[in-house]
């Protein structure tokens, strides 16, 4: 059999699963091993990773080397999260753990880090009906919350209340039970308005918590209140534990509930987070399937041993953009048939623009959202939206796709591209010319439905001995279209040096 492992380096610990791949793919999880590193003590601390802790990396990695040749694993996949991210010296501790262990460490963003959790957490829960998702992983750095229909992952955000994060920022008063407690619970309140804005009017069907704080709240759950199975936990009993845990000190937790010293005393604020976040969620009870990161790297490795392909990028974009819309009530149907055009003009100007097929997805996208910034205000709407597409990360898209898809947003109206503009000027030289061909094809595919009635079925757009001509296809005679084209095909004869004319 086919071994492969995982490997999360995440701010509370360390962790390393081996697996087995059967003839039909499927992972058996052989090994499990934590160590109990905490970079998180360091970099919500003081913003950077010391010596000794870099030292301790290096000894535990060269242990995963060890395991992973004594089970003769065949593919190894390591990667850092939270603290990693945000350590100043990150790149010091990958060169570092490279030259100890001859192991590759990946720091993951927090978008890929959520898709893989997503990705285990669906595998074990085994329903391959479509319901909607409410993912809470309660991390050292962070809490990241992800809703998902069952397949797609609809949009995930990352909170900066982590455990770890949590104690360093409220050392001074950790010592006192009480006023520990109260704090944590007004440090989270302070995300609370946030969670409520960005889980909007969704209908939670299942609920499930993931991390190690997590699973042993479900273990506390079962012991102290002789719960049949520690898979899950409802919101009283998480309010009974959070009063049973503020009433302890540190070393009662580890002595009358046996947890272990790096356990005992993130417990608490680990606790009152899920809760926060699952009372805002309007949930009864919360799932715990007891997997992570490092089964979703398992799940990943095994299906490329495999050869299976992954969700597809584009719907997965599709189903992220769409649930982005909606959460602020764009129109649809005006916002569908946008990117339909858009894309119809995109394969009929390929010897134009001479852009690779990579660059559809953008174009599509920016086509999707270009009026979302009408739920802040119609004045200015183009700015409205560039903002909210820059402060919401779609899964599905690379940094350097939604940085285009922001910017046609930014310029699908008026206001035309240019060197003197800070957001033009802060894209690479490449992605601005980019930018200005789809810009130009966004502009004319907005205008064939300016009146938002989606009279225009088609379009045709082909060259001809004189430039390019354009037909458009639909019902009655669409005199608002032809002049909403007239007047906004500036851009298109700019950018491509033509001139275009409409039949």
């Amino acid at each position: 059999m086919l071994k492969i492992a995982a490997v999360d380096v995440g701010s509370n610990a360390m962790r390393m699963a081996i697996g087995e791949v059967d003839e039909r793919w499927q992972v058996q999880v052989i090994e499990n091993v934590r160590l109990p590193v905490r970079l998180g003590g360091d970099v919500f601390g003081t913003g950077v990773l010391q010596s000794r802790t870099i030292r301790q990396t290096e000894e535990a990695f060269l242990r995963f080397k060890h395991l992973a040749e004594t089970h003769g694993v065949q593919r190894l996949r390591a990667v850092a999260t939270s603290a990693a991210r945000e350590a100043a010296n990150g790149s010091l501790l990958i060169d570092r753990v490279r030259r100890t262990s001859g192991i590759e460490l990946e720091i993951i963003s927090g978008e890929e880090e959520a898709r893989l959790i997503h990705r285990a957490v669906i595998h074990a829960l085994g329903s391959k009906k479509k319901r909607t998702l409410l993912l809470i992983d309660i991390g050292g750095g962070s809490v990241e919350v992800t809703v998902s229909n069952g397949q797609s992952i609809l949009s995930t955000e990352s909170y900066n209340i982590g455990t770890v994060r949590l104690l360093e920022k409220l050392d001074d008063v950790k010592k006192s039970r009480q006023s520990f407690g109260k704090l944590v619970r007004e440090y989270a309140e302070a995300a609370r308005y946030r969670i409520e804005r960005d889980l909007g009017d969704e209908k939670i069907q299942v609920c499930a918590g993931t991390g190690g704080n997590v699973e042993e709240i479900g273990h506390l759950r079962q012991k102290l209140f002789k719960g049949e199975s520690d898979r899950l936990i409802t919101l009283p009993e998480l309010e009974k534990l959070i009063e049973r845990l503020g009433a302890m000190s540190v070393a009662e937790r580890i002595h009358k509930l046996d947890l272990r010293p790096d356990r005992a005393d993130v417990i608490l604020p680990a606790a009152i987070v899920l809760h926060m976040v699952a009372k805002e969620a309007g949930i009864k009870q919360i799932v715990i399937p007891n997997v992570g990161l490092k089964d979703g790297i398992l799940l990943d490795l095994a299906d490329e041993l495999a050869k299976k392909p992954r969700f597809p990028r584009r719907e997965q974009a599709w189903e992220s953009a769409l649930h982005l819309g909606r959460k602020y009530r764009f129109d649809e149907r005006h916002a569908r048939l946008t990117a339909r055009l858009a894309a119809r003009l995109f394969e009929q100007t390929r010897p134009l623009h001479d852009l690779p097929d990579d660059d559809l997805l953008p174009l599509e996208i920016g086509a999707l959202l270009h009026d979302i910034g009408h739920f802040i205000n119609s004045v200015d709407h183009d700015k409205h939206g560039f903002y909210l597409l820059n402060a919401t990360r779609l899964i599905g898209l690379s940094q350097r796709e939604q940085n285009i898809a922001a910017s046609l947003v930014r310029y699908h109206r008026k206001r035309t591209p240019a060197a003197d503009d800070e957001h033009f000027k802060a894209l690479p030289p490449k992605d601005r010319g980019v930018v200005l061909k789809l810009c130009a094809l966004l502009r004319l595919a907005d205008s064939l439905d300016v009146s938002h009635t989606a009279k225009v079925n088609d379009v045709i757009l082909r060259e001809t001995p004189s430039g390019w001509r354009m037909r458009i296809l639909g019902k009655d005679e669409l005199l608002l279209e032809h002049w909403s084209l007239e007047k906004r095909k500036a851009l298109f004869e700019e950018t491509f040096g033509v001139t275009l004319e409409l039949e």
